[in-house]
């Protein structure tokens, strides 16, 4: 479902010494382990280990739309930590390829398994968007981020236009006909995390707490438990065809 994107080293985006930021790491390891748990669920569903419609209850979809935002939120403070005094092309270009060829992979996959409900604008499509989308908000006050971030997550809800009805407008999250995918993030409402990671950023950036995070003294459990962050991308590819081949095998003894 950065982050499975941007990088947690600090540069001259947040004006501190160059580095990891451990905690930065630590909070997309919370959002890979929820990510997870709602996959081991939807694998459990599938294969009959739970009830049909076990993942699409309240609580499940709560789940899951705080984990896909927790993602987004994280991608608008990477953007600031590494692009805010001035845009690092090479890097930043690096990091947007290896993204969009990663959800080219979930496309095609997904597309050759269950072409029914193929994934052609998901979480890594979504962030891929969102990176580049977000590099032009960075200079924004942060009221003006929080009420333009408002304003997009309210767009998709109060109305819809048949106008973006056609299969190269489903990105957007503004059409009028129902999609059907099993992963579906565009960017009305979802590029609104985005905003509101950018402007929780630079809040923070003036009230000094990234230098602060920058100079803790991570131990050893807290950076054991980061290390999944660090690599989040590689452990949002692999995790799935982990947790699926362990319910199929289950599903197989099970007999």
């Amino acid at each position: 479902m950065t982050s499975v994107t941007e990088t947690s080293k600090m540069g001259q985006g947040a004006g501190i010494a160059a580095g990891r930021l451990v905690a930065l790491d630590l909070a997309r390891s919370a959002a890979l382990l929820a990510m997870a748990v709602f996959h081991f669920a939807f694998d459990l569903e599938l294969f009959g280990f739970a009830a049909p419609g076990t993942t699409m209850l309240p609580g499940w979809r709560w789940l899951a739309y705080l984990t896909a935002g927790s993602f987004l939120f994280l991608v608008g403070m990477g953007l600031v930590l590494g692009h805010g005094q001035g845009i690092r092309w090479r890097g930043f270009g690096w990091r947007l390829l290896k993204i969009a060829a990663a959800a080219a992979v979930i496309t095609l996959a997904t597309w050759i398994a269950m072409p029914e409900a193929f994934i052609f604008f998901g979480i890594l499509h979504c962030i891929a968007a969102s990176s580049l989308l977000g590099l032009a908000f960075l200079r924004l006050p942060a009221p003006v981020l929080l009420a333009i971030g408002a304003v997009v997550l309210w767009l998709p809800n109060a109305m819809r236009f048949p106008a973006f009805d056609a299969p190269w407008f489903w990105w957007t999250g503004l059409q009028a006909v129902g999609i059907r995918s099993v992963d579906y993030v565009p960017i009305f409402p979802w590029f609104a995390p985005v905003l509101l990671g950018i402007a929780a950023a630079r809040l923070m950036q003036k009230a000094g707490v990234w230098e602060r995070l920058a100079r803790w003294q991570a131990g050893p459990m807290a950076r054991a438990l980061a290390l999944p962050g660090r690599y989040s991308l590689a452990v949002y590819l692999v995790h799935q065809p982990v947790l699926i081949s362990l319910v199929w095998l289950a599903a197989q003894l099970r007999g």
